[in-house]
């Protein structure tokens, strides 16, 4: 068994659980005292469209982790030939969105400061673009596994805008 199928997996694991533990933190306020707009889905859509989400990117990356192994060092991961550059961009854009991703649960959840969560989370969605871009080039199966994160991404800045204006 290949380490990236152990190593991809866990990484998006540990994102994931680390999203719910910042998430938990602020559900108290976020349930309370918060205004939310009628648009808000109810609280089962998130953990569904959040573990979905999650397993197509895992799978996007696999996929584009397996098109640039053919072709450094990259974390701790190691190729046989040197890669293209699309595909150190394209890997590097899906570390910088995990981070993205805890953080946005951070800034949210845990500061409990939905304008700089607002303003991080468009930074996440041009991050995502980006990702569809790159992973284009590579495989398109990758970037279309994409699609529903930067819809969701999308959908729930539109969410954190209008709780900004509500509250």
């Amino acid at each position: 068994m290949q380490k990236r199928y152990l190593i991809i997996p866990l990484i998006t694991i540990t994102v994931a659980v680390l999203g719910s533990l910042l998430t938990s933190a602020g559900m108290p306020w976020y349930n309370a005292e918060l205004i939310k707009p009628a648009l808000t889905p109810p609280s089962w859509v998130f953990p569904l469209a959040w573990n979905t989400i999650f397993v197509l990117a895992t799978a996007s990356a696999l996929i584009t982790y397996d098109k640039a192994n053919d072709e450094i060092n990259f974390f701790f991961f190691k190729f046989h030939k040197e890669p293209k550059p699309v595909h150190i961009i394209a890997l590097t854009f899906f570390a910088a969105n995990a981070v993205l991703n805890v953080f946005w649960s951070f800034l949210f959840f845990y500061l409990q400061d939905p304008q700089a969560a607002f303003i991080e989370m468009l930074v996440l969605e041009l991050t995502l673009i980006a990702l569809h871009f790159f992973t284009w080039k590579i495989s398109r199966i990758a970037s279309l596994l994409l699609l529903p994160y930067t819809i969701w991404v999308a959908f729930a800045s539109y969410l954190t805008y209008l709780i900004l204006q509500l509250n």
